[in-house]
């Protein structure tokens, strides 16, 4: 089951993010090893998608669903920053497999650390668990939802949390 937040100031149990706060900053290499920072985007809406491995079955799905429905985060004015452990290499040969045109970000080393300082770090397993977060452009977080193990995000979700974010 989704686990959703749409209520300011209320998360997910360990989710260190809450809607109506301002996000966390982050700089973090992409898949061309260049540096990508949060505050980059500052004036476009930033949808932030943690995923646990690149080249896993749910996370391709998930990836492949966003790119081939890219339109949708480009008519709301948002960026796609997608983020896992993997390394920028890992993350490279990922993009071009797949054919992903939006960042892949390698959140490598520390391993795991800005997955960690938004509350979706799994210690346990070192990995990323499936949560995205989608923040306006003001930085302020407007939308959390975290999956369990194993299963998909619904698009769906992304486009109602979308639509109701301002363009800039």
């Amino acid at each position: 089951m989704t686990q959703a937040v749409q209520q300011a100031g209320a998360r997910p149990a360990g989710v260190a993010t809450a809607v109506g706060e301002p996000a966390p900053a982050f700089e973090l290499a992409n898949q061309f090893g260049e540096t990508v920072r949060l505050s980059d985007f500052r004036g476009r809406n930033v949808v932030v998608v943690f995923y646990p491995f690149a080249f896993s079955g749910i996370c391709t799905g998930e990836l492949c669903e966003i790119r081939d429905n890219l339109a949708l985060f480009e008519d709301a004015d948002a960026a796609v920053l997608a983020v896992s452990v993997d390394s920028k290499f890992a993350q490279r040969a990922y993009a071009e497999k797949e054919g992903y045109s939006f960042d892949l970000l390698a959140d490598f080393w520390p391993h795991g650390a800005v997955a960690e300082r938004y509350g979706v770090f799994d210690a346990r397993s070192g990995m990323a668990m499936r949560g995205t977060f989608i923040i306006d452009a003001a930085g302020i977080v407007r939308y959390v939802v975290v999956n369990p193990r194993g299963q998909a995000r619904d698009l769906a979700e992304y486009r109602a949390a979308l639509a109701g974010l301002g363009r800039s």
